[in-house]
């Protein structure tokens, strides 16, 4: 039957959302927290491009690096939980 009740959907795993194992999430943190502190902040979409820029090319390469290699201790903490939490 094709009519997308649900007892007639295959059901499927979807994995837990894992902002961690992203280190882009770390870096999208960090640029927030640094245009949440400029002052003035940026009034128009103009100046909040301007900003986004300096305070991109202002970020730390080795805390960028930092996140990079802490990919293997984050994605080995995955395995051992089964794909489960790895925090509590």
């Amino acid at each position: 039957m094709d009519d997308n009740a649900p007892p007639h959907l295959p059901h499927m795993v979807w994995p837990a959302m894992s902002p961690d194992l992203n280190p882009i999430e770390h870096v999208w943190d960090q640029l927030k927290q640094r245009l949440d502190d400029r002052t003035p902040p940026p009034r128009d979409l103009a100046e909040l491009r301007v900003a986004l820029v300096e305070e991109w090319n202002a970020l730390s390469q080795n805390n960028i690096m930092r996140l990079v290699r802490s990919m293997r201790r984050r994605c080995q903490a995955v395995i051992s939980a089964n794909g489960g939490n790895t925090r509590s």
